[in-house]
């Protein structure tokens, strides 16, 4: 009988010898989960450059040296494959946008900072192809399914996140004017754009984008 799947009582010393078969069964799931995560950090990467769509099973093993069956075993079906990309590229944004940003007081500081940030992100690049979102949601969006459902659900998250502190600085009268729905919408919007933009080396795209968040978040009169 596997020792994944002994009972326990059956051997002579039954604790120790359930006990030692947990304790592998555990470092082999343990395993299992680094190396998915491994696998989708990865297909995050490809998936920036070539989009959701032009992940495979074969093209990750090849990339990692890793067997073609192994990784089909770990995720089963490339949707599931595109999922667990999406869920380590949020991950990974919410580390390195959202987190640090959370320092700066609420309002319009945390506002600048969460921009420096999405700047700091997209130029470095976080990951080679630029701005995850900006890569797949267009090719989603019009796909109703599971992943479609996650990105989307990941960009309110984001226009949520602005509207909030948007709406902060409207209410401590740090800012007066802007509907904060739609002010997130345009901080978003030329985020996205500053992406591109920056993509085709246009190095002026950073500070277009300063330009129109001083202009949204000018303090009030």
């Amino acid at each position: 009988m596997s020792d994944l799947v002994r009972r326990p009582g059956r051997d002579t010393g039954a604790g120790p010898s359930v006990r030692a078969d947990e304790a592998v069964t555990d470092r082999r799931l343990l395993r299992g989960v680094q190396a998915r995560r491994t696998i989708a950090r990865h297909a995050v990467d490809v998936a920036s450059r070539e989009g959701l769509e032009g992940l495979s099973f074969g093209r990750l093993a090849t990339d990692l040296e890793l067997s073609k069956s192994g990784v089909q075993t770990l995720f089963g079906t490339k949707e599931n494959l595109q999922l667990a990309a999406v869920e380590i590229a949020h991950e990974v944004f919410t580390e390195e946008v959202v987190r640090p940003a959370e320092t700066a007081p609420r309002g319009t500081a945390r506002l600048r900072a969460l921009v420096e940030r999405w700047i700091a992100y997209a130029e470095t690049p976080l990951f080679p192809g630029g701005c995850f979102w900006v890569a797949n949601l267009a090719d989603f969006d019009s796909r109703p399914g599971p992943v479609r459902d996650a990105l989307f659900r990941h960009r309110g998250d984001w226009l949520a996140h602005l509207t909030g502190e948007l709406r902060h600085a409207v209410r401590t009268g740090e800012i007066t004017g802007p509907d904060p729905g739609l002010a997130a919408f345009q901080i978003d919007a030329v985020l996205c754009a500053a992406n591109t933009a920056l993509r085709l080396g246009e190095g002026d795209a950073v500070d277009k984008v300063r330009r129109v968040v001083d202009a949204l978040l000018s303090p009030a009169a």
